[in-house]
């Protein structure tokens, strides 16, 4: 169901916050700025691997990167991205071009219903995957709801909402209904030769942890793993700029600095993640062997399916 034109200024902007998104009467985000000349190789990759639409602003080809044999992940294979429930006829086109047989939706049901199902080209329905938020739709709704600055800055202040933040990653390795779905989207793409995309709502976090992950299975060193996940805070950074100042001019948050936490991803959230797999299964092969039964088949599939 698409949001009404109708809801409320606020029904929007906590939707926006939410979900990633700007609300109706919030100014568009400016297009990504390529990474400085200081930024990482990884970083200018990921801006170069950038698929670019117009309602949707995190969307990349995972493919490129060197591996520590030397070898490339092979490009116009598996695909990462932000929600797709936004995107335009001409965004539809950019989509279609990719020759995408599956689309798999992480979000969880009350994302999809109120910012809405993925739009994609005929012939193409998502598959949903959902991945949990460990509440975090519903704290998001609290907070900015109560328009409260004092509830607001209990809630998120001090550290809160990072610590909340690396909550949802411990999840990640700790919830078994996780560990399944991140599974099934590996031997998704290890078993079929058919372009993939993945995506979640702001395509930085549940999204973020499985391209690490696929990234690391088919032999990419883990700095330039890292560099692709912080990628995202570059093509969000305009963009969740303008929702902070959209919340603060529409009267919902005095101090909208306080979702920053929420809006970026961070090497804290991903370690966090990382550290609860050693503590689990004894380190990231463990995860992924233990955690997430991937056996040596499907991983030399990955490799074979992703490797040049």
């Amino acid at each position: 169901m698409r949001i009404s034109r109708t809801r409320t200024a606020t029904g929007l902007a906590i939707s926006a916050l939410a979900l990633g998104t700007l609300p109706a009467w919030a100014a568009p985000a400016d297009p990504v700025a390529p990474p400085s000349r200081a930024a990482s190789a990884s970083a200018t990759l990921a801006y170069q691997n950038q698929i670019p639409l117009q309602g949707a602003v995190n969307v990349r080809d995972v493919g490129g990167y060197r591996t520590y044999d030397g070898e490339r992940v092979r490009t116009g294979q598996v695909f990462r991205a932000d929600a797709l429930s936004k995107l335009t006829d001409a965004d539809l086109g950019t989509l279609s071009r990719l020759g995408l047989k599956k689309v798999i939706d992480f979000r969880v049901p009350a994302e999809v219903q109120y910012d809405g199902a993925d739009r994609l080209p005929d012939g193409l329905a998502p598959t949903s995957r959902a991945i949990t938020d460990n509440g975090l739709y519903t704290q998001l709704l609290t907070a900015i709801g109560s328009k409260d600055p004092v509830k607001q800055e209990e809630m998120l202040g001090n550290g809160k909402a990072a610590a909340f933040m690396r909550d949802v990653y411990r999840t990640f390795v700790t919830d078994a209904t996780n560990r399944a779905q991140f599974a099934a989207t590996l031997r998704d793409i290890a078993g079929s030769r058919a372009p993939l995309l993945y995506h979640c709502t702001s395509g930085k976090d549940r999204t973020g942890w499985t391209t690490y992950l696929l990234l690391r299975l088919v032999g990419v060193p883990d700095r330039t793993a890292t560099g692709d996940y912080l990628a995202s805070n570059t093509y969000r950074a305009a963009y969740d700029a303008k929702l902070r100042e959209a919340l603060k001019q529409g009267g919902l948050m005095q101090n909208p600095d306080l979702i920053i936490p929420l809006q970026e991803v961070r090497t804290d959230y991903l370690g966090t993640a990382l550290d609860e797999a050693t503590a689990r299964y004894g380190g990231l092969q463990g995860y992924l062997t233990k955690g997430l039964g991937l056996d040596a088949g499907t991983i030399l599939k990955l490799r074979q399916r992703m490797v040049d």
